[in-house]
């Protein structure tokens, strides 16, 4: 569903990087076989398969269908942490990245057998799309001839306009709340409370589990009403989710902290359908690569948002601030979604 090259990266990328950082011994072999080479082989793929998936595959129903990638995305974030947790405490770390090499190698074959970058590739058209168009799609995809440069130009094209900035803005604090905050620095700030690291890996997996209805009724309700008013509502309610959870931390499983686990699941990615619905309406032909920029965004606020986390812990020994931080952050990306300006005929 990407190009041959596109569709292998991620596997090799995260394998070699896990590899490398099994075996490293010095700081910065970590900083180089995670941040970098597990970083660039997931980012290769990311949010952004979904933006493309979508646009070559299906002319209608395409909400649905992006909750659907989404939430298959997020599958391994409830299968993976409380298995790596469990090798940690029982063979060391080093057990656990290599796991992930295995998962990553495992999944190689299957990629180059079954995946195909286009419909008129097993000789089908996009799903709802008329009889005589044999290709609906016009979305232009990262992984064309020529790229780079063309992911350039529409940067370049589009970032001078103003819902562009408001998306990314969004997004970046998208992720700030959740690959930055919570699947980062959820599980040491539990086990400083003095919960077991299994047990608060577990509700990580927890939240992985609504993470899918959270993202198959975002897609359904994508496709239904305005994705403005859906961001805004998400990002208010996940914002108030993290203003209250330094109140639930304990070292123990309460019945507060399980609502907290469902709700936040239900929040965590719903905010991937709506955004990708407004960049479709708002930049046509070249909205996958606009979705690339803005969830470039999204990691930059993830990684920022982390990096707070360890600055929070080392002035005040604990992660309270950034909770209540974030939160508020939410708060600001519930008014900027709103001020997204929709097409006139999409309005």
């Amino acid at each position: 569903m990407v190009s041959s090259p596109s569709r292998t990266s991620t596997a090799v990328g995260v394998s070699c990087g896990a590899l490398f950082t099994a075996v490293m011994t010095e700081p910065w072999q970590y900083v180089l076989g995670w941040g970098f080479l597990v970083g660039t082989g997931c980012g290769s793929m990311a949010m952004t398969l979904a933006a493309t998936v979508t646009g070559r595959w299906f002319a209608r129903r395409r909400g649905l269908v992006t909750g659907a990638l989404t939430a298959a995305g997020v599958v391994g974030q409830f299968v993976f942490p409380p298995l790596l947790s469990w090798t940690v405490e029982r063979y060391a770390w080093r057990a656990a990245t290599v796991t992930l090499v295995v998962a990553a190698l495992a999944a190689l074959p299957l990629v180059l057998l079954v995946l195909r970058d286009r419909p008129t590739d097993v000789g089908l058209r996009p799903y709802g799309a008329p009889e005589n168009d044999a290709d609906a799609s016009r979305e232009r995809s990262a992984t064309d001839p020529g790229a780079a440069r063309r992911t350039v130009h529409v940067l370049a094209r589009w970032a001078r306009t103003g819902p562009f900035w408001l998306l990314a803005a969004t997004f970046a604090i998208c992720g700030a709340s959740t690959n930055g905050v919570m699947w980062t620095h959820f599980t040491p700030a539990a086990h400083d409370h003095g919960m077991p690291g299994t047990t608060a890996s577990s509700l990580l997996a927890t939240i992985g589990v609504f993470n899918i209805a959270g993202t198959l009724a975002s897609g359904r309700l994508t496709d239904r009403f305005d994705p403005r008013r859906l961001l805004a509502a998400y990002y208010a309610l996940r914002g108030l989710t993290l203003l209250v959870l330094p109140l639930l931390l304990t070292g123990h499983v309460g019945t507060p902290l399980v609502a907290f686990v469902v709700l936040f699941g239900l929040l965590d990615v719903a905010t991937v359908a709506p955004t990708l619905a407004l960049c479709r309406e708002l930049y046509g032909g070249d909205s996958a690569i606009v979705f690339g920029w803005v969830a470039a965004a999204h990691q930059l606020g993830a990684g920022l948002a982390a990096f707070a986390g360890g600055v929070a812990w080392g002035a005040f020994g604990s992660c309270d601030p950034l909770w209540v931080g974030v939160g508020a952050l939410c708060g600001t990306g519930a008014l900027l979604a709103l001020t997204v300006v929709r097409p006139r005929a999409a309005a």
